[in-house]
C-alpha cells in the first residue's frame, strides 16, 4: 500500500504542476483574475495533498488500515474538491455546466479534513 500511496502522491503533484503552469500561461489570457485565483486554489490544495501522500508512508505510528483509509479519503477528496474547482473556474469554456455539480466541492473538502483528522486522532491515541 505504501508504494501505491507514494505513486499517487507523485502523480497528484505532477498533475498539480502541469495544471498550475497551464493556468499561469494559457488560462491567464482567458480567465478573469477571480476565476484564475479560484483555479489556483484548486492547484494549491491538490499540491498540499500530494505532499501529504508522499509523507504518509513514513508515519510509523499509523496502521496500514489507517493509512489506507486516509489514502482513499484524500484521493477522493482531491478529485471532488480540486476537480470541481477546476470545472467551476473554467465553466464558461465548456458545454457542461459545472455549477450543477458544485455541491461536491465541500464534500471533497470534508473528506480531506476527515483524512487529516484520522491522522491527528491516531497520533493522539498513540501517545496514551
Amino acid at each position: 500500500m505504501d508504494k501505491k500511496i507514494t505513486y499517487t502522491g507523485a502523480l497528484l503533484g505532477m498533475i498539480a504542476i502541469i495544471l498550475g503552469a497551464f493556468g499561469a500561461h494559457a488560462l491567464k489570457k482567458i480567465l478573469t483574475p477571480d476565476l484564475l485565483a479560484t483555479f489556483e486554489t484548486g492547484v494549491r490544495y491538490q499540491m498540499y495533498q500530494a505532499f501529504f501522500l508522499l509523507l504518509l508512508p513514513s508515519f510509523t505510528l499509523l496502521s496500514q488500515k489507517a493509512k489506507s483509509t486516509i489514502y482513499y479519503l484524500i484521493v477522493i477528496g482531491v478529485i471532488l474538491f480540486s476537480g470541481s474547482i477546476y470545472g467551476l473556474a473554467t465553466n464558461y469554456l465548456t458545454p457542461f455546466d459545472f455549477k450543477t455539480i458544485g455541491f461536491v466541492t465541500p464534500i471533497g473538502g470534508l473528506l480531506i479534513i476527515i483524512g487529516w483528522g484520522i491522522l491527528f486522532f491516531n497520533y493522539i491515541k498513540s501517545k496514551r
